[in-house]
């Protein structure tokens, strides 16, 4: 369960760190040239593995997967 997470949570880093890399490389050029979209992709992959996390981990704590654990508080 937590390596799928961490695993998720690198490819939202990986997908942003990708998209990055494609705004950072072009150079001007026209409007609707091939880094934009692939900066787009990028970001979409992002969004989607982002949204797929959320509902993964609803979804693990209705099924009772995991449990809200909270922080420990007063002793």
């Amino acid at each position: 369960m937590k390596l799928l997470i961490v695993l998720a949570l690198l490819g939202i880093l990986a997908a942003l760190a990708s998209a990055g890399a494609f705004m950072l490389r072009r150079r001007q050029p026209p409007p609707g040239a091939e880094a934009d979209r692939q900066m787009a992709r990028a970001l979409t992959v992002r969004v989607a593995i982002s949204v797929a996390l959320f509902v993964f981990v609803l979804l693990s704590w209705a099924l009772g997967w995991v449990k809200p654990g909270g922080l420990p508080v007063g002793g």
